[in-house]
């Protein structure tokens, strides 16, 4: 093939994924906006109940203006987007990006939920969208909730995954840094675990929009990532992303 014809076709086929991706995220942008005025409305809720206790009210109110930049930044992200204009990636640890974040995923997990963080000590740097990021694990977060109406424990974790061999879920030899949200809720069943990726597909009735795993496969895929799932009825449901290290193995 000819440089310019196969440039042509290089051109075509990028503006082919921008195009699905932009679908993708533009289908879940009200399920994401959701989801941060839920969490908004809870750190305002708590602010109420604890209005005589100064330290505790400012604590919450800074909670919900985060959230209020998360949703700005969110807009900024699709519209970036569809203008063809370059993500905000950035060369960080996720530890960094779930310390910040976490009084953030501990409101979207409710009062009855406990969110447990684990940080690795040797996570290597990886390529990453902030607001990306955030979004994702904030929908696994809520998602994990949802599992568990009776209230239970979520887990997120950090580590280090070195991939030796190719898998059918992930190519290799590969060092990943990998964040993991685990539950112990009512878990999925075979046939449903198979159908998580389909569009418009969700086990909540009018309560769910069926996009939200889509989009976090989206969302990890963007900036080169990957997502798989283990779940289990009865047991729970743990779910990894992963992002290709950008440090050179020692």
């Amino acid at each position: 093939m000819p440089l310019g014809a196969r440039a042509a076709a290089q051109q075509r086929e990028r503006a082919t994924h921008r195009l699905a991706a932009l679908g993708e995220m533009t289908g879940g942008i009200a399920h994401d906006f959701r989801n941060l005025l839920a969490v908004i409305g809870s750190g305002l809720r708590l602010a109420e109940i604890r209005a005589e206790e100064p330290e505790s009210v400012r604590t919450y109110i800074a909670a919900a203006r985060q959230g209020i930049d998360r949703g700005i930044e969110l807009t900024s992200l699709v519209l970036a987007f569809a203008k063809h204009q370059e993500l905000e990636i950035h060369a960080g640890n996720l530890n960094e990006f779930l310390r910040s974040f976490e009084p953030f995923l501990r409101y979207g997990a409710g009062p009855d939920v406990r969110v447990k963080l684990e940080l690795g000590s040797d996570i290597p740097n990886c390529l990453i969208d902030p607001a990306l990021f955030d979004s994702a694990v904030l929908n696994l977060v809520m998602n994990a909730r949802d599992a568990m109406p009776s209230g239970g424990e979520i887990r997120v974790t950090t580590e280090r995954l070195v991939q030796t061999a190719p898998t059918p879920d992930l190519p290799g030899p590969e060092t990943y840094a990998c964040v993991r949200v685990k539950d112990d809720g009512c878990g999925m069943a075979p046939e449903v675990l198979r159908k998580v990726f389909d569009p418009f597909f969700t086990t909540k009735g009018e309560k769910g929009t069926g996009i939200g795993m889509l989009q976090v496969q989206a969302l990890a895929q963007m900036v080169g990532g990957r997502i798989r799932i283990k779940s289990e009825r009865g047991i729970g449901t743990t779910v990894d992303l992963l992002f290709p290290s950008i440090q050179a193995d020692l």
